[in-house]
């Protein structure tokens, strides 16, 4: 029900997905009455492996957080959650307000032992036509080097499994690659990464810039919520301008419209390559269950591709592969976690 545009978005995507994935099974939580008529709209209403749960409140893009988590119980972001947390579920997916949904789900589903923090891991082309994911992206604005470790471990985990990558390269996001750079945080947390790499524990390749991202120097970039959050941001805003001049720059007059039809073959595979939506869909890391986060402006093209990330991770089984490295790799958590009540 979340996001900007609700059912009309959500639950065309769900229909495609189901098409594409035959073993794929989708509960549409929500407003019954809104999503059984958003499905006969589309002549989906007998649609087979789609059943409906019903919830008789939703979480608006707006709403404080103690609203999502006291005072709407049965919001479709919270029932959708707890079918993941008493089986119903393999993944969880939603569109709605961020932080609602990571208080959500970390108040439902408990964080996994050893991990202070849940953080937001998505991913971003390169280069080398391959994913580079990132952590965290929003959901820790303000982190301590041993939260930047946990993350780095949460992600490495993520990216062997989804990648099929036995050692995954690691980068920590910072001003510049020398040792001597950036601030105590990330100084601190160099340490710990690199403590782990002589060990063996992880692959850890060092400091890396912005650039790097796109490169695929590593194969995971670290950092704090508040710089993942600018930087990714920064990138859509980008990838929307340069979309926006190409096409008015081709639109310019003869000759121009003519070159771009030359070259329409090259532009449609540059479209498609940097196209956000075809990235969307980001994981809650730390959890103990699946919880997929997607733009909350997708549209259907885009909110099936946040359908797609948490499939295939259900699919690769992460959360089992999760939950064993972390047992194996994550240190003695240094805060106490409580949990609101």
């Amino acid at each position: 029900m979340g996001g900007d545009h609700g059912p009309s978005v959500t639950i065309p995507a769900a229909i495609s997905f189901a098409k594409r994935e035959p073993e794929a099974e989708l509960i549409l939580v929500g407003l019954e009455n809104v999503i059984r008529a958003e499905l006969k709209k589309h002549h989906a209403e007998n649609l087979p492996r789609i059943s409906v749960q019903h919830a008789s409140e939703q979480v608006t893009m707006d709403d404080p957080l103690e609203v999502a988590l006291r005072r709407k119980k049965d919001s479709s972001m919270r029932v959708a959650v707890e079918q993941v947390k008493d089986g119903k579920a393999h993944a969880a997916v939603s569109a709605g307000n961020t932080g609602a949904l990571m208080a959500v789900s970390r108040y439902v589903l408990k964080t996994m032992a050893g991990v202070d923090r849940p953080a937001i891991c998505s991913i971003l082309p390169n280069e080398k036509n391959g994913p580079t994911y990132m952590l965290d992206l929003g959901a820790n604005v303000d982190c301590e080097p041993h939260h930047l470790h946990q993350f780095a471990i949460m992600g490495s985990v993520l990216v062997s499994a989804m990648e099929g990558i036995a050692r995954p390269t690691i980068g920590l996001l910072n001003v510049g690659t020398e040792d001597i750079k950036g601030n105590e945080v990330v100084k601190l947390t160099s340490k710990l990464l690199q403590a782990d790499h002589e060990r063996g524990a992880l692959n850890f390749h060092g400091n890396v810039e912005g650039n790097d991202i796109f490169k695929g120097t590593v194969d995971l970039v670290v950092c704090d919520g508040f710089v993942g959050n600018v930087t990714l941001k920064a990138v859509e805003g980008l990838g929307h301008f340069v979309k926006s001049v190409i096409t008015t720059e081709f639109k310019r007059n003869i000759f121009t419209m003519l070159g771009a039809l030359i070259g329409n073959g090259a532009l449609k595979a540059m479209k498609n390559k940097f196209n956000p939506s075809r990235y969307n869909g980001a994981s809650l890391l730390g959890l103990r269950g699946l919880v997929f986060k997607s733009h909350g402006g997708a549209d259907a093209y885009s909110f099936e591709w946040a359908i797609r990330r948490a499939y295939d991770a259900a699919k690769n089984d992460v959360q089992a592969h999760l939950s064993t490295m972390i047992a194996e790799l994550m240190p003695r958590s240094t805060e106490t976690t409580q949990e609101p009540v």
